[in-house]
C-alpha cells in the first residue's frame, strides 16, 4: 500500500470514475466559501443530518451539523462512548487564492470601467490576466438585504477579465522579475464600456451601475458591505487523453473539503464522535471569525457536550479535544517532471500514489508547523494498511525551496494528535490546478477508514 500506483489496485476504475464525477460538479458550483457551504447544506440534510441550533438534545447515532456565519460547517455523527474519550476529526479549509473587489471598486478611465481588486491569498498574479472571469459573492443593503451576486458561470452570461500587453510593446515589462511583470495594483477587471447617452461625468461608470440597479437593485455605496470574489468562470474538466485527472479552479483545498466531508456522509455508526469541519481564511493564516483559529469549532464541540447533558461542557471539551484524534486534510505540492530541482524525489508526493501524509509542513526550520508525534503516525500507517488504503509520503519542497502551512498546528495547540492527508495538487494556487482521480478516491477511502478504526 505504500508508494505503490494505486490505478493498479483497480480492474474497473468505475466507482474512481464514478466519484470524480461528483467532485466535479461539487467543485464547478463551490467557487467560494459561502458556495461550499450551500452545497454542503444539500449533502448532509440529504442524509438526515440535522441543524443543531435547533435540537434540545443529541445521543450516540444521531446526526448533527452547525453553521458559522455562511463560511464555516461542522458536521458529526454522535459515537457510541463518551465525548470525553476523543472525536475523530477530518478538517479541510474551502477557501482559494482569488481576487477580491475592493469596497469602493468602481472607477472610469478612457472609456473603460474597471473594478479595483485585491488578490487573496498566495498567488502567482501574472497567471490571473487573460483569462475568463466570473464574480460570485453577495451584497449587503443597509437594511440587511442580502443579493446574492453570480455572473460568468452559465455560457449565456457574460465574462470579465483583466488585460495585458500586448507581446508587441512588452519589451520593458518582460524584463521585470516574475514577481513585477503583473502587480497588484494592475489586477483590475474590465467591467464594461458602453456610455450612457447625455451622461457627461462616468458615462460608462454610470451604465454599469445603472444596469447593477435595474438587475440587482443595489448602488454603488452598497460595495462598501459586498463580498465579490473573482474567480476563474467555467467548470472542471477531465484532464489527459486517459481521463485520469481533473482541471479546476479551488481543489485546494475542496477536494480534500469534498472527500471528507463524502467519508462522513458515506459513515454509519462510529465508536468514537465522528466530525468533518470545513473552515475558511487558511490561505491568509486561518485569522478571524471564520478561520481554524477561531473559537467556533471548541464552542459547538462545548454545545454537543450540553446537548448530552453535560454539566461543565467547556471543560469536558478540553479533555475530549486532548484523546481526540484528527487528519487536517489539506493538499501537498505533486511532483511535477518539469520541476525537478524545487524537491527531493525520495520525499515527495507523486500522482498516482494515493493519499499523501505530511509529518510536518512548515517552512525551511520547520516554521510554523505541526510535527506529528511518531506514535500517532504509526497508528495512522496501520489504519491504513488494514483498510487497504494507498498512501504515500512527502515534504513541501527542498528544505530551503520554501514551503507552506496548513490548519494542522492549530488544533494540535489543543494537545491533540494530528496529521496533515491530503491530495497531490500540479499547479497549486493557479486559476487551473490538477488533481489525479485515484488519489481522490484514495482519501475518501482513507477518511472513511480513520474515522471508524479502532484505538
Amino acid at each position: 500500500m505504500y508508494r505503490k500506483n494505486a490505478w493498479n489496485k483497480y480492474e474497473n476504475k468505475a466507482d474512481v470514475f464514478a466519484f470524480a464525477e461528483g467532485y466535479k460538479q461539487f467543485i464547478s458550483y463551490g467557487k467560494t466559501e459561502r458556495l461550499v457551504v450551500k452545497e454542503a447544506l444539500v449533502l448532509l440534510e440529504d442524509k438526515g443530518f440535522k441543524n443543531g441550533a435547533t435540537l434540545k438534545s443529541v445521543k450516540p447515532g444521531d446526526k448533527v451539523y452547525f453553521t458559522n456565519r455562511n463560511k464555516n460547517i461542522a458536521a458529526f455523527i454522535i459515537g457510541k462512548e463518551p465525548l470525553v474519550n476523543g472525536l475523530r476529526i477530518l478538517g479541510a479549509h474551502i477557501d482559494s487564492p482569488r481576487l477580491d473587489f475592493k469596497e469602493n471598486p468602481f472607477y472610469e478611465d478612457r472609456d473603460f470601467v474597471l473594478a479595483d481588486t485585491h488578490y487573496y491569498g498566495g498567488v502567482k498574479k501574472y497567471q490571473w490576466v487573460t483569462i475568463p472571469l466570473a464574480l460570485h459573492g453577495v451584497v449587503v443593503k443597509k437594511d440587511g438585504t442580502t443579493v446574492d451576486i453570480n455572473i460568468g458561470e452559465d455560457e449565456f452570461e457574460p465574462i470579465v477579465g483583466i488585460t495585458d500587453l500586448l507581446i508587441h510593446l512588452s519589451a520593458d515589462q518582460l524584463a521585470k522579475p516574475g514577481s513585477k511583470v503583473i502587480e497588484g495594483e494592475g489586477l483590475d477587471v474590465s467591467i464594461g464600456s458602453i456610455p450612457l447617452k447625455d451622461e457627461k461625468e462616468d458615462p460608462v461608470k454610470t451604465h454599469v451601475l445603472a444596469i447593477l440597479k435595474n438587475e440587482y437593485g443595489i448602488d454603488e455605496e452598497d460595495f462598501v458591505s459586498a463580498e465579490i470574489e473573482v474567480v476563474p468562470a467555467g467548470k472542471a474538466r477531465d484532464y489527459g487523453l486517459d481521463r485520469s485527472m481533473v482541471a479546476g479552479y479551488g481543489h485546494d483545498d475542496r477536494c480534500c473539503a469534498y472527500s471528507s466531508l463524502k467519508a462522513l456522509l458515506d459513515t454509519n455508526e462510529t465508536d468514537k464522535t465522528a466530525c468533518c469541519i470545513l473552515v475558511d481564511k487558511e490561505e491568509i493564516g486561518s485569522v478571524g471569525a471564520t478561520g481554524a483559529q477561531s473559537v467556533f469549532f471548541e464552542n459547538i464541540v462545548a454545545k454537543l457536550a450540553e446537548l448530552m447533558g453535560e454539566a461543565n461542557p467547556l471543560l469536558l471539551t478540553r479533555r475530549a479535544f486532548e484523546n481526540s484524534k484528527m487528519l487536517s486534510s489539506d493538499v501537498s505540492a505533486g511532483f511535477d517532471p518539469l520541476y525537478p530541482q524545487v524537491n527531493d524525489p525520495k520525499n515527495a508526493a507523486f500522482f498516482g500514489k494515493g493519499l499523501v501524509f505530511n509529518k510536518y509542513t512548515g517552512s525551511r526550520g520547520k516554521s510554523g508547523c505541526n510535527d506529528a508525534n511518531p506514535e500517532y503516525y504509526a497508528w495512522v500507517r496501520r489504519v491504513m494498511d488494514e483498510a487497504d488504503v494507498y498512501w504515500q509520503n512527502a515534504e513541501l519542497g527542498k528544505v530551503d525551496q520554501g514551503g507552506g502551512g496548513t490548519i494542522a498546528y492549530i488544533l494540535g495547540n489543543y494537545n491533540m494528535n494530528v496529521i496533515d492527508a491530503g491530495i497531490p495538487v500540479h499547479n497549486m494556487h493557479a486559476p487551473m490546478e490538477i488533481i489525479s482521480k485515484v488519489d481522490l478516491y484514495e482519501a475518501y477511502l482513507g477518511y472513511k477508514a480513520f474515522l471508524v478504526a479502532k484505538d
